[in-house]
C-alpha cells in the first residue's frame, strides 16, 4: 500500500485529501506546515509528497528544494494562489507536478498513480542496474589486479584507444566496461561487438550498418556498431578474430572519424572511443600476415594486460566468496560459507579456463553442497574435471 505525505496548512483541505485518498487504499501521512513536513520526510518513508505552495513559516518552494535533498519521492505542488510562473518554477526545480486549486479530483488521482508508476520504474532501474554493476564488477586485491586498478584509474579519463590483452576467461570484459564507466563518456553508449562469433561476410555490416537492398538479406536500412555508439564506447572484442577486409574498414574509420555503411556512398561522421581486446598475441599474427601491423598501431596507444587467474591465485577467495553471494541470491538461498581447507584445494588447481571456470565451479558447489562447503565437497565435485 502506497504511502502519501499532505504538506498544506489548510486543516479542510488536508482532511478532505485524506478522506479521498484513503478510500482510494493510500496510507496518508499530513502535515501542517512545511518544517512539521520536512521532518516527517526526513523520519519515514513516503511513495509520493503532496505539497502546498503558499504556508507559513516556510514556503512551499523552500520545502520542495529541502524534499529533493532527503526523499527519492516524487513531490507534487498543489496551490491556490499560483501562476504560470510558479508552476514552471516548481517544475524546473524538480517537482513532478503542479496542480491548481480547487482540485480535480480525478487528475490528482491520475497525477499520483503516474508519479507511483514513475517511482517503481526508478527502483527497478536502479535493482538491475546494481545487478549490472554486481555482475561487472572488479574483484581481486592481489599485486597484479592493483596494477591493473591503477592503470583504468589513469587511462580512463582520456579517449586513448586500449587494446586489452589476456587468455580467455579472465576478464577482458571487465576491463573495457570499467574504462568506459570512468570515462568522460559513461554516459553514453557501451557497444560490444564479439568479432569471433560473427561470420566474416556479415562483420562489416555489424560493424559499419548497410545500406536497404545492398545484399539479399538487407531488407531494410541498419545501422552498424560504430554508430550506435556514437558518443560512447566501442569494445572490439577477439579483434585478433576479424578479416582484413574488415581490419581495412576499421583502420580508415579510426583515421577519419568516418564510416561508410555497406552499399552506401555517403560518409557518416562518427565520435566513437575504441577498446579492444584479444587472446592471441598480434604481434605473431602481423608477421603470419592474418592482422595489420598498422591497425595494431593504432589500437595500441595503451596495452593492458590482464593476468591469468594462475598468476593471482591471493585472489581466489575473494572472487569464490563474491560468486557464493551472486549465486545464492540469484537462487534465493540463504547465504552460505566455505572453509579455508576448501579455498586451499580450490587455490591447488590449473584454471585453464580462468575466472570464468571458477565461476562455473562456484555455482556447482553452491547447488550441490550444503554449508559450510567443506574441502571434501571440492575433491567430489570440482576435482574430477582438471
Amino acid at each position: 500500500m502506497a504511502r502519501i505525505l499532505v504538506i498544506d496548512d489548510e486543516k479542510s483541505i488536508r482532511n478532505t485529501l485524506r478522506e479521498i485518498l484513503e478510500y482510494e487504499k493510500f496510507m496518508i501521512e499530513d502535515a501542517a506546515d512545511g518544517k512539521e513536513g520536512i521532518k516527517k520526510a526526513r523520519e519515514q518513508f513516503f511513495d509520493v509528497i503532496l505539497c502546498d505552495i503558499k504556508m507559513p513559516k516556510m514556503d512551499g518552494l523552500e520545502v520542495l528544494d529541502q524534499l529533493l535533498i532527503i526523499s527519492d519521492a516524487p513531490v507534487i505542488m498543489i496551490s491556490g494562489h499560483g501562476t504560470i510562473e510558479t508552476a514552471v518554477e516548481a517544475i524546473k526545480k524538480g517537482a513532478y507536478d503542479y496542480i491548481a486549486k480547487p482540485l480535480d479530483l480525478n487528475r490528482l488521482l491520475v497525477t499520483i498513480r503516474n508519479a507511483l508508476d514513475k517511482a517503481n520504474l526508478m527502483d527497478e532501474t536502479r535493482r538491475l542496474r546494481s545487478k549490472v554493476e554486481q555482475r561487472y564488477k572488479m574483484v581481486g586485491e592481489s599485486d597484479a589486479m592493483i596494477a591493473v586498478k591503477e592503470m583504468i584509474g589513469k587511462i580512463a579519463p582520456t579517449d586513448a584507444r586500449v587494446l586489452i590483452s589476456g587468455a580467455n576467461g579472465t576478464g577482458k570484459e571487465l576491463v573495457a566496461r570499467h574504462i568506459h564507466e570512468l570515462s568522460t563518456r559513461c554516459d553514453g553508449p557501451f557497444v560490444e561487438v564479439n568479432c569471433a562469433a560473427i561470420p566474416s561476410e556479415l562483420i562489416e555490416s555489424q560493424l559499419f550498418g548497410h545500406e536497404k537492398g545492398s545484399f539479399t538479406s538487407a531488407v531494410k536500412q541498419h545501422k552498424g556498431a560504430f554508430e550506435s555508439a556514437d558518443g560512447g564506447t566501442l569494445f572490439l572484442d577477439e579483434i585478433g578474430d576479424m578479416s582484413l577486409a574488415a581490419q581495412a574498414k576499421v583502420l580508415r574509420a579510426l583515421q577519419e572519424n568516418k564510416i561508410t555503411r555497406v552499399g552506401g556512398e555517403k560518409e557518416i561522421p562518427v565520435d566513437v572511443r575504441v577498446v579492444a581486446a584479444t587472446n592471441k598475441n598480434l604481434k605473431e599474427e602481423i608477421n603470419r600476415k592474418t592482422f595489420r601491423e598498422d591497425l595494431y598501431h593504432r589500437l595500441s596507444v595503451i596495452i593492458i594486460q590482464v593476468p591469468s587467474l594462475k598468476n593471482r591465485l591471493d585472489d581466489i577467495p575473494l572472487l569464490v566468496d563474491n560468486f557464493i553471494n551472486e549465486f545464492c541470491e540469484a537462487q534465493g538461498k540463504q547465504a552460505m560459507t566455505i572453509t579455508p581447507e576448501a579455498i586451499g584445494e580450490l587455490q591447488k588447481f590449473n584454471w585453464t579456463g580462468n575466472i570464468r571456470e571458477l565461476r562455473n565451479v562456484v555455482e556447482r558447489l553452491v547447488i550441490l553442497c550444503g554449508d559450510p562447503i567443506q574441502g571434501e565437497d571440492i575433491g567430489r565435485y570440482a576435482a574430477p574435471l582438471f
